[in-house]
């Protein structure tokens, strides 16, 4: 545990929070791997002063590859009793904001890494290291189609977000959606005679409620999830100026969240039908534009890397999550991945004093050390 609490402290002390650079975070992580033989291939951000990171040490071949994002959430408003960007301990909790979500696995990550540079493995060792995972999985987006050029496509793949140290088969995909309503300005005296846009967002908001009905009702089930059928949520809705003039502009921010079953392209064809419904009762126009998404995953009980993986844990729980992560884009490349990570991300995501147990990180440093002796 020592060298993972050594590096722990290091990524805790860079404010990669996700608004801003990860470049300092990246060039720890590039030297740190460098110097112990790794081949590291940095994929820059197009647009932004970001950049993720595939690194593999060990001969030619498929190998396993370990991900983990480097982007934390805002510590802003929230009530933190002890600095957020500094590795605090108290018994058998290690506080820091990204400890549980997801600098935890990614510091088990580069010590098991540390190990790889003195271990002789027959397999590769691959890792991948992105950013702007909590604004939508971003950057393994932008990441993805270099990850066979740069260290070739692994034959398993463990994404270490939060479970417990459950392996994790499963969890939604995501699609979310921003609906720009186009009304008619004019004086508040005269409503009537306007088109209201704010009016519009409202009835797409109902009409995306009765999509959530008929989902809960009629929609696919997966009883392995807290919610068990797919949900659509309305997040952000912003429209007019002044109380007196009608909004000629109103700007919905929704999602939903699609079991496997649910297939989001009849998904987004009965929101298109929606939009287009209510626009034309209106004669007007609602426009819809994809803001973020990523792929669900839903790996099977029996799989090959959920075998592998409940041995190297040494657990053989199995679970579906409800939050997000990276794992479905590397499962749509087709690569046989789960999820199985340190801490919980319920009882410590994204909250102030967040923090891991020990003995969680314990868990997933025997864990590591288990695949470098599947790999040697």
């Amino acid at each position: 545990m020592t060298r993972t609490l050594e590096i722990l402290d290091k990524l805790i002390s860079f404010d990669t929070v996700s608004a801003r650079s990860n470049l300092d975070l990246i060039a720890y992580v590039e030297d740190f791997l460098k110097a112990r033989g790794f081949a590291v291939t940095r994929v820059s951000d197009p647009t932004e002063p970001k950049a993720g990171l595939y690194a593999s040490i060990g001969p030619d071949g498929a190998g396993v590859m370990l991900s983990a994002h480097t982007d934390v959430v805002p510590v802003e408003g929230q009530d933190w009793t002890r600095d957020p960007f500094k590795l605090t301990t108290e018994g058998d909790r290690l506080f820091g904001r990204g400890t549980t979500d997801m600098k935890g696995f990614l510091a088990s990550m580069l010590a098991a890494a540390d190990k790889a540079a003195t271990t002789p493995l027959r397999e590769p060792l691959k890792l991948a290291i992105s950013y702007d995972e909590e604004v939508g999985c971003v950057g393994i987006a932008r990441m993805i189609d270099a990850l066979e050029p740069a260290i070739g496509l692994p034959r398993a793949c463990i994404v270490g977000e939060p479970t417990e140290m459950r392996v994790a088969v499963g969890h939604k995909g995501k699609q979310g959606l921003r609906a720009i309503c186009h009304g008619e300005a004019g004086h508040s005296a005269l409503a009537p005679r306007f088109t209201n846009a704010l009016h519009l967002a409202a009835e797409l908001v109902t009409g995306l409620r009765g999509l959530q009905d008929d989902l809960a009702r009629n929609g696919a089930r997966d009883a392995d999830y807290a919610v068990p059928y797919s949900t659509v949520h309305a997040g952000v809705l912003k429209g007019g100026t002044v109380l007196n003039i009608v909004p000629d502009r109103a700007e919905l921010l929704f999602e939903f969240r699609h079991l496997a079953a649910d297939a989001p392209a009849d998904l987004m064809a009965r929101i298109r039908a929606l939009t287009s419904e209510i626009a034309a009762r209106h004669g007007t126009a609602i426009d819809l534009q994809e803001v973020t998404g990523y792929p669900g995953l839903d790996t099977a009980p029996d799989a090959g890397v959920t075998r592998l993986v409940q041995r190297l844990a040494r657990n053989q729980d199995l679970t579906k999550v409800a939050f997000g992560t990276e794992a479905g884009f590397f499962d749509a490349l087709g690569i046989p991945t789960v999820v199985c990570g340190p801490g919980s991300m319920e009882g410590q995501g994204h909250k102030p004093d967040e923090y891991v147990e020990r003995g969680q990180l314990e868990a997933c440093d025997s864990m590591l050390d288990a695949l470098l002796d599947e790999l040697r």
